[in-house]
């Protein structure tokens, strides 16, 4: 495998970060998951507005530009001989003085790695289960609408998750709302209305979130921004997650409850691929 590391193309085995650099030390840095199909990155200018944000929110200065970062995306797809697959694109702080304090950490790393991922005739319609993590997320938290290094919650959600058998994490804030899952923003169906979280539950500003919702409205759906607790999700008509590297994944159970499948999922699934197939705009897969 080659990756990208701060401007240079390098064998995988080649690529060394610091162990002073500030990602490894603290998590002090940012993320991108960005799904290409057909060697192109899908929803690409939402990843790089985002990043441009959080790099902005946590004072790490990007020393590329999303053009030039663009290009470099593409020519690892090419070095790595892929037409499909999930490029995730880290940035830290870098190295600098023992501390907290940023003073003197003006060189971030920037790293780029292409991993295999399906086509758009092989994505899979998936179904998930939840389980209900015991650790919380902060209401009203400004960073969590970015996706930083810091994931701890997360992992520790997924495993004690997967250690109750179920395949996801759901996670509420600490007032007892429905934030996310460990991976992916979460909706909710009825009445012809698509709930998911309020930005202010502490979840982050998906992607994927922000184009299904656009993609709910262009169908004739009512799109609603809330604060509720998790039985909302299996009195619903039913629920399903979005996560950029998967698309739209149904949700069936919540803790063992079943949750209704909603006959329009499919619909909204075979939406979602044709959007991919024919990007909408300025903000498909052309960029």
């Amino acid at each position: 495998m080659i990756v990208y590391l701060n401007g240079r193309f390098v064998p995988a085995e080649q690529a060394t970060v610091s162990v002073f650099d500030r990602g490894f030390l603290y998590g002090d840095g940012l993320f991108e998951s960005v799904r290409v199909y057909s060697g192109q990155p899908f929803l690409w200018q939402s990843h790089a507005r985002r990043l441009i944000q959080g790099a902005a929110a946590l004072r790490i200065p990007l020393l590329t530009d999303m053009e030039m970062l663009r290009s470099s995306l593409i020519e690892l797809l090419d070095r790595n001989q892929l037409t499909n697959a999930v490029v995730r694109i880290s940035l830290s702080r870098g190295s600098g003085p023992r501390g907290y304090s940023i003073r003197g950490a003006d060189q971030p790393t920037l790293v780029m790695a292409a991993h295999p991922a399906a086509g758009l005739a092989d994505l899979p319609a998936l179904a998930w289960t939840l389980h209900t993590a015991g650790h919380r997320l902060p209401a009203g938290d400004p960073v969590a609408s970015f996706k930083t290094a810091n994931k701890l919650t997360h992992i520790l959600a997924r495993t004690e998750a997967e250690a109750a058998g179920a395949d996801e994490a759901l996670l509420l804030n600490t007032e007892g709302h429905v934030a996310e899952t460990s991976a992916a923003n979460v909706f909710w169906l009825s009445n012809r209305t698509a709930y998911t979280p309020h930005l202010d539950a502490g979840c982050l500003a998906g992607v994927t979130r922000g184009f299904v919702l656009s993609l709910l409205q262009t169908q004739g759906w009512e799109t609603r921004e809330v604060l509720t607790g998790p039985s909302a999700l299996t009195n619903s008509e039913g629920a399903f997650m979005t996560v950029s590297t998967l698309g739209i994944v149904a949700i069936t159970h919540l803790d063992r409850q079943p949750i209704a499948q909603h006959p329009n999922l499919r619909d909204l699934r075979e939406a979602y691929r044709n959007a991919i197939g024919h990007p909408p705009g300025t903000d498909g897969i052309c960029h």
